[in-house]
């Protein structure tokens, strides 16, 4: 999807993992992070796989510096909205370019995970495990 933002075109893509939802923009500039309004290190409380993760796409194509990335993200924890992001921005980089896409769909970035919370179920403790057995 393209908009125009004081005469730059902003690519965008949504990407969801677990219960998290990430709203992705990429403007043409210098390849900072704004996660919520905050910077992208200190959401991630700068834990370096978290970085790794929600920028892999860049650095998978070398773009690193060529984009800032503009996030809303809500729901879920820290992971899953690593991922969200993650999603997102790959999505966002197949609008830039669609030979993008080959090279992302390879490294499976463009892959949405599809794993969620089991729900618990009644009679159990949790969603799989069972009250203990008493033989007598």
């Amino acid at each position: 999807m393209l908009n125009l933002y004081n005469n730059n075109v902003i690519y965008s893509g949504t990407g969801r993992r677990k219960t998290s939802i990430a709203r992705v923009q990429l403007i043409p500039g210098s390849g900072k992070l704004i996660i919520n309004g905050l910077p992208g290190e200190s959401y991630l409380q700068f834990s370096p796989n978290y970085l790794r993760i929600s920028c892999g796409p860049l650095s998978t194509l070398g773009l690193e510096k060529e984009y800032d990335i503009y996030v809303k993200a809500e729901g879920g924890g820290l992971t899953g909205q690593a991922d969200a992001i993650r999603l997102g921005l790959a999505r966002a980089l197949c609008d830039i370019n669609p030979e993008n896409r080959v090279t992302l769909k390879s490294k499976g970035l463009l892959r949405r995970d599809a794993r969620v919370k089991e729900r618990k179920k009644y009679g159990l403790r949790k969603a799989r495990k069972a009250p203990q057995y008493s033989k007598r």
